[in-house]
């Protein structure tokens, strides 16, 4: 048993994969309970494929493709936040506008690329297995940063996120913080890649965030609680990967969706088949 679960991490790719997907893994599910809250799931799946301009562009000058893909998202996630705050147009509706402008883009872009299918697909599904030193601390810096800025910001994220008229009140500069937020959602992204890939990190932003708002409504117990799913499903899927010789991104997924569907029909208070139980036991008792 000792030997099975130490086996896969004696490989030194397996302890970098593992290291990065843990970093991800808690940043994800952190700010993925800001997207749950606030029901911005359509945002993150946006703004993960708005990158691929920045990533074709990068790769056309022979530049870093992560930097590439943090100037997109940036953009994407700035220009967002400036269209949603005109009177006549919806946050969804600017997400839908950039999020389809900016994919065709970078289809647009990848077209043009013979070698895509070789060199790119990676940032589409992700190859945790393939991170270097240097990803390790790009990720890492990233991580810390979007962390620290929680944090440091933690009442006014969460007062926009629950009553923006109350944060107007207070003063609170809410155009600032959602632009910071997306921004922060944007960074969150990026560090992602190399993980899930672009086609799964929108998964990863809201399924252990969705799964910690089955256990708990506060925001502090939830963020904890979703940061250890985010754990769980990386080592998990890790795991997965290594025995059943699938693709990494894919089963840290496939974990984290797994332990969503434990918890909503097995939670003690809110699951759906203990919900069912009890209500029988009580008709029963009723009858009796």
């Amino acid at each position: 048993m000792i030997s099975w679960l130490t086996e896969p991490f004696l490989h030194p790719f397996m302890q970098r994969g593992l290291i990065v997907a843990i970093i991800v893994g808690i940043v994800c599910s952190i700010i993925g309970c800001f997207v749950v809250i606030r029901s911005m799931a359509f945002l993150g799946d946006a703004l993960a494929h708005a990158i691929l301009p920045g990533i074709a562009i990068a790769y056309i000058l022979g530049g870093n493709l992560f930097i590439g893909a943090l100037i997109a998202a940036v953009v994407v996630a700035l220009g967002i936040g400036f269209l949603s705050r005109q009177a006549k147009i919806k946050e969804d509706t600017a997400i839908g506008i950039l999020f389809t402008a900016a994919l065709a883009v970078g289809i647009a872009i990848m077209s043009t690329i013979r070698t895509f299918a070789v060199d790119l697909s990676h940032i589409l599904f992700g190859n945790i297995l393939g991170v270097n030193y240097t990803d390790i601390i790009f990720v890492s810096v990233l991580g810390i940063l979007i962390l620290l800025l929680l944090f440091i910001f933690y009442k006014e994220f969460m007062i926009i996120s629950f009553d923006p008229v109350f944060a107007y009140t207070r003063k609170i500069k809410v155009n600032f913080f959602n632009n910071l937020l997306l921004v922060m959602l944007s960074l969150t992204i990026v560090i992602s890649i190399q993980t899930v890939g672009v086609v799964l990190v929108a998964a990863m932003l809201v399924t252990p965030g969705a799964t910690a708002y089955l256990i708990s409504k506060r925001l502090k117990n939830m963020m904890f609680i979703s940061a250890l799913f985010g754990i769980l499903s990386s080592l998990a899927g890790l795991y997965l990967s290594y025995y059943a010789n699938i693709a990494s991104g894919a089963a840290i997924v496939i974990c984290a969706t797994a332990i969503f569907l434990f918890v909503f029909l097995f939670s003690p208070n809110k699951g759906l088949l203990i919900r069912k139980l009890r209500n029988f036991s009580l008709r029963k008792i009723k009858n009796l």
